[in-house]
């Protein structure tokens, strides 16, 4: 049920370190202005649709079914919200769950934690955050790192940023590692032309020499330096899973390139990135390829939904949403932890969607 696609060796003793214990999942939510330009995400299909992405995903993952929500899942051109995985394999394993609001465009829910940062400007800036904000955030990271290492074995680090792949893409770029054409998308095919476009204005902006927290205050998002700083301190004490994709793996790369130019405890033993197989089979984007260039090891839950009774879970198999709000890490954690294998996670998020379709809730896909 977990496949490797790129450092074997680590992957396969991480994973085997980890078997049959428990982690925490912390999911950062952050917002960057890049996310309301038309076209470049489908997690929303309007830009205020966009706006409350991340709000909706979080209240979800908290709450799960309830009558009446404050912010209520978004319709997707196809497809369903990663939340409901994360949220079916979250209530099933009784995993311990943060929320943090690393810098969000609306109010909050009051179960969520305050990092007291602020929404990005969009990338095409070249001043996406202040360089205080970024340095309060990585103090956030590190501070929460440092406390749920202490009482948890692993933790499963995960991200709502609608726009982040592109956020994504312009960070390793700036730290050096060619991702163009490489990162995944939301959409069923990959807008590389648009991402490498608004990409190349932020780069602009950027010196020669810029140094990583240069890089990611100015085209980066306040989700990257958070869990960047997060899994940097919690790995020097737990093991550390940055649960998404291209996303996750600038995640990896910023907190290397920080540690090096800190000269910070570095332990890559300790840090693997997981995703699903909808990203790794995705014959738009080259998600292994730059997992290769980051150096960075990479495993992926084998899910399947060919057999799920709800189309929208279907949809899966077609290349629409493919991951978010951590559904692969939560999958990876199902198996470790349960040695759950398809059919059983398969019923268990299709009896969630049954739940939800109970409410009121859309799961048709479009």
């Amino acid at each position: 049920m977990i496949g490797v696609a790129t450092g074997e060796s680590i992957a396969r003793l991480w994973g085997d370190r980890y078997h049959c214990q428990r982690p925490a999942i912390a999911c950062v939510l952050g917002f960057t202005e890049t996310a309301l330009i038309p076209g470049i995400s489908a997690a929303g299909q309007t830009p205020s649709d966009r706006q409350i992405t991340a709000l909706a995903d979080g209240e979800f993952l908290l709450r799960g079914i309830q009558p009446h929500y404050h912010y209520a899942l978004p319709p997707l051109t196809a497809g369903a919200s990663p939340a409901l995985i994360s949220r079916a394999l979250i209530e099933a394993l009784a995993l311990p769950l943060y929320v943090f609001d690393a810098g969000l465009p609306l109010p909050r829910l009051p179960e969520m934690i305050d990092l007291g940062g602020a929404p990005a400007r969009c990338l095409t800036t070249g001043q996406a955050m202040t360089a205080q904000t970024v340095a309060h955030l990585w103090e956030q990271g590190w501070s929460w790192g440092a406390k749920l290492s202490r009482q948890y074995p692993w933790l499963i680090i995960a991200e709502c940023v609608v726009g982040g792949t592109t956020t994504a893409l312009a960070l390793c770029e700036s730290l050096g590692i060619v991702a163009r054409d490489c990162v995944g998308s939301s959409h069923r095919h990959s807008n590389h032309a648009q991402k490498w476009q608004l990409v190349q204005q932020g780069l602009a902006h950027l010196p020669a020499d810029a140094d990583p927290f240069t890089c990611v205050a100015a085209i980066g998002d306040p989700m990257q330096v958070v869990a960047a700083a997060m899994a940097l301190r919690a790995s020097q004490t737990c093991g550390v899973l940055l649960a998404g994709g291209s996303q996750m793996m600038a995640v990896y790369a910023l907190a290397r390139a920080i540690a090096q130019e800190r000269q910070l405890p570095w332990h890559p033993a300790q840090i693997v990135v997981g995703t699903t197989r909808w990203l790794i089979e995705d014959q738009t984007a080259q998600i292994q390829r730059l997992a290769e260039r980051v150096q960075c090891p990479l495993l992926y839950t084998q899910l399947d939904f060919r057999s799920s009774r709800h189309p929208a879970l279907r949809a899966y198999e077609q290349g629409f949403v493919k991951e978010g709000v951590g559904a692969g890490g939560c999958a990876i954690a199902a198996h470790l932890l349960m040695g759950w294998r398809n059919l059983e996670m398969v019923n268990i998020i299709d009896r969630l969607g049954d739940r939800y379709h109970a409410s009121g809730g859309s799961l048709m896909a479009n």
